[in-house]
Protein backbone atom coordinates (compact mmCIF):
# COMPACT_ATOMS: atom_id res chain seq x y z
CA UNK A 1 0.00 0.00 0.00
CA UNK A 2 2.56 2.36 0.93
CA UNK A 3 4.19 1.86 -2.60
CA UNK A 4 0.84 2.96 -4.81
CA UNK A 5 0.66 6.28 -2.33
CA UNK A 6 4.63 6.99 -2.53
CA UNK A 7 3.62 6.39 -6.28
CA UNK A 8 0.21 8.96 -6.62
CA UNK A 9 2.30 11.11 -4.28
CA UNK A 10 4.76 11.58 -6.78
CA UNK A 11 3.14 11.75 -9.59
CA UNK A 12 0.74 14.44 -8.59
CA UNK A 13 3.31 16.73 -7.55
CA UNK A 14 5.35 15.84 -11.01
CA UNK A 15 2.10 17.42 -12.07
CA UNK A 16 1.18 19.84 -10.07
CA UNK A 17 4.87 21.57 -10.28
CA UNK A 18 4.92 22.55 -13.98
CA UNK A 19 1.09 23.47 -14.29
CA UNK A 20 1.42 25.63 -11.23
CA UNK A 21 4.55 26.79 -13.18
CA UNK A 22 2.34 27.41 -16.47
CA UNK A 23 -0.46 28.59 -14.38
CA UNK A 24 1.88 31.66 -12.68
CA UNK A 25 3.20 32.27 -16.01
CA UNK A 26 0.17 32.80 -17.79
CA UNK A 27 -1.14 34.41 -15.09
CA UNK A 28 2.02 37.40 -15.68
CA UNK A 29 0.60 37.32 -19.18
CA UNK A 30 -2.90 37.57 -18.90
CA UNK A 31 -3.35 40.89 -18.11
CA UNK A 32 -0.66 42.39 -19.86
CA UNK A 33 -1.79 43.10 -23.79
CA UNK A 34 1.13 44.44 -24.97
CA UNK A 35 2.12 40.76 -24.91
CA UNK A 36 0.01 40.27 -27.92
CA UNK A 37 -0.48 36.72 -28.92
CA UNK A 38 0.52 35.65 -25.81
CA UNK A 39 -1.72 37.58 -23.34
CA UNK A 40 -4.55 36.01 -25.55
CA UNK A 41 -3.83 32.60 -25.13
CA UNK A 42 -2.99 33.26 -21.41
CA UNK A 43 -6.63 34.91 -21.39
CA UNK A 44 -8.11 31.75 -22.91
CA UNK A 45 -6.39 29.12 -20.31
CA UNK A 46 -4.76 30.85 -17.00
CA UNK A 47 -8.12 29.92 -14.95
CA UNK A 48 -8.31 26.59 -15.87
CA UNK A 49 -4.99 26.08 -15.90
CA UNK A 50 -5.16 27.43 -12.41
CA UNK A 51 -7.85 25.41 -11.38
CA UNK A 52 -6.01 22.31 -12.33
CA UNK A 53 -3.25 23.22 -10.63
CA UNK A 54 -4.69 23.57 -7.53
CA UNK A 55 -6.82 20.59 -7.80
CA UNK A 56 -3.62 18.09 -8.60
CA UNK A 57 -2.00 20.49 -6.00
CA UNK A 58 -4.89 19.16 -3.34
CA UNK A 59 -4.18 16.11 -4.60
CA UNK A 60 -0.68 15.90 -3.76
CA UNK A 61 -1.11 17.06 -0.44
CA UNK A 62 -3.61 14.84 0.48
CA UNK A 63 -1.59 11.97 -0.53
CA UNK A 64 1.20 13.50 1.09
CA UNK A 65 0.19 13.57 4.22
CA UNK A 66 -0.80 10.08 4.18
CA UNK A 67 2.75 9.16 2.49
CA UNK A 68 4.74 11.37 5.19
CA UNK A 69 2.14 9.23 7.90
CA UNK A 70 3.86 5.61 6.37
CA UNK A 71 7.47 7.54 6.31
CA UNK A 72 7.35 8.66 10.10
CA UNK A 73 5.73 5.75 11.12
CA UNK A 74 8.78 3.45 9.60
CA UNK A 75 5.80 1.84 7.12
CA UNK A 76 7.83 2.90 4.00
CA UNK A 77 11.46 3.25 4.00
CA UNK A 78 12.86 6.61 5.07
CA UNK A 79 14.48 9.26 2.90
CA UNK A 80 17.98 9.67 2.06
CA UNK A 81 18.12 12.43 4.08
CA UNK A 82 17.15 13.03 7.78
CA UNK A 83 13.69 12.97 9.40
CA UNK A 84 14.29 15.88 10.54
CA UNK A 85 15.19 18.00 7.11
CA UNK A 86 11.91 15.97 5.53
CA UNK A 87 9.85 17.53 8.35
CA UNK A 88 11.05 20.89 7.39
CA UNK A 89 10.53 20.16 3.89
CA UNK A 90 6.89 18.78 4.44
CA UNK A 91 6.32 22.20 5.96
CA UNK A 92 7.39 24.40 3.51
CA UNK A 93 4.80 22.37 1.09
CA UNK A 94 2.36 22.96 4.28
CA UNK A 95 2.91 26.82 4.15
CA UNK A 96 2.67 26.95 0.51
CA UNK A 97 -0.50 25.01 -0.08
CA UNK A 98 -2.11 26.89 2.62
CA UNK A 99 -0.54 30.49 0.90
CA UNK A 100 -2.34 28.90 -2.51
CA UNK A 101 -5.61 28.13 -0.23
CA UNK A 102 -5.91 31.69 0.79
CA UNK A 103 -5.26 33.15 -3.07
CA UNK A 104 -7.73 31.01 -4.23
CA UNK A 105 -10.08 32.00 -1.30
CA UNK A 106 -9.26 35.82 -1.92
CA UNK A 107 -10.05 34.98 -5.84
CA UNK A 108 -13.32 32.78 -5.45
CA UNK A 109 -14.97 35.19 -2.46
CA UNK A 110 -12.79 38.10 -2.12
CA UNK A 111 -15.48 40.09 0.65
CA UNK A 112 -14.33 36.78 3.46
CA UNK A 113 -12.06 38.69 4.27
CA UNK A 114 -12.46 41.77 6.46
CA UNK A 115 -11.29 44.09 3.55
CA UNK A 116 -12.10 42.74 0.20
CA UNK A 117 -8.78 41.97 -1.14
CA UNK A 118 -7.77 43.32 -4.98
CA UNK A 119 -6.13 41.54 -7.53
CA UNK A 120 -2.98 42.21 -6.26
CA UNK A 121 -3.04 40.68 -2.62
CA UNK A 122 -4.81 38.06 -4.25
CA UNK A 123 -1.35 36.93 -6.50
CA UNK A 124 0.86 38.18 -3.89
CA UNK A 125 -0.30 35.09 -1.81
CA UNK A 126 -0.45 32.81 -4.77
CA UNK A 127 3.16 33.87 -6.16
CA UNK A 128 4.37 33.00 -2.59
CA UNK A 129 2.77 29.96 -2.29
CA UNK A 130 4.34 29.17 -5.93
CA UNK A 131 7.72 29.89 -4.49
CA UNK A 132 7.24 28.10 -1.46
CA UNK A 133 6.21 24.96 -3.70
CA UNK A 134 9.46 25.15 -5.59
CA UNK A 135 11.40 25.60 -2.68
CA UNK A 136 9.90 22.16 -1.60
CA UNK A 137 10.36 20.47 -4.61
CA UNK A 138 13.92 21.09 -4.79
CA UNK A 139 14.09 20.53 -1.15
CA UNK A 140 12.64 16.96 -0.60
CA UNK A 141 11.71 16.61 -4.42
CA UNK A 142 14.11 13.90 -4.95
CA UNK A 143 12.69 12.56 -7.92
CA UNK A 144 13.85 16.14 -9.68
CA UNK A 145 17.17 16.35 -8.73
CA UNK A 146 17.92 15.63 -12.01
CA UNK A 147 16.21 18.67 -13.64
CA UNK A 148 17.19 21.15 -11.01
CA UNK A 149 19.96 22.64 -13.26
CA UNK A 150 18.77 21.72 -16.87
CA UNK A 151 15.48 22.61 -16.51
CA UNK A 152 13.40 24.49 -12.92
CA UNK A 153 17.43 26.94 -12.51
CA UNK A 154 15.84 27.80 -16.56
CA UNK A 155 12.11 28.11 -16.18
CA UNK A 156 12.47 30.27 -12.74
CA UNK A 157 15.03 32.40 -14.68
CA UNK A 158 12.98 32.60 -17.46
CA UNK A 159 9.55 33.32 -15.33
CA UNK A 160 11.73 36.35 -13.70
CA UNK A 161 12.73 37.79 -16.89
CA UNK A 162 8.62 37.38 -17.61
CA UNK A 163 7.82 39.48 -14.55
CA UNK A 164 10.84 42.14 -15.14
CA UNK A 165 9.37 42.70 -18.73
CA UNK A 166 6.10 42.80 -17.48
CA UNK A 167 6.76 45.31 -14.88
CA UNK A 168 8.99 47.49 -17.29
CA UNK A 169 5.89 47.74 -20.26
CA UNK A 170 3.42 48.60 -17.26
CA UNK A 171 5.77 51.85 -16.07
CA UNK A 172 5.55 52.60 -19.86
CA UNK A 173 9.52 52.17 -19.87
CA UNK A 174 9.32 49.78 -23.20
CA UNK A 175 7.65 47.39 -25.16
CA UNK A 176 8.09 43.71 -25.15
CA UNK A 177 8.98 43.93 -29.02
CA UNK A 178 11.72 46.50 -28.14
CA UNK A 179 12.96 45.05 -25.56
CA UNK A 180 13.29 41.73 -27.33
CA UNK A 181 15.77 43.46 -29.94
Amino acid sequence: MSQLVWLVDRGAALVASPALYLAVLTGVLYNTEAFGVLHEAARRVHIELSVFAMLVTLLHAGVGVLDSWFVVSGQAPKPAYSLSYFAGGVGVGAGALLLLIVAVLGFTDPGRFSRPWGPRVVHAFAYGGFAFGTIHAAAVGTDVVGFVRPVVVPSLVFLLYVLLLRLLVLRGDTAPDAAAQ
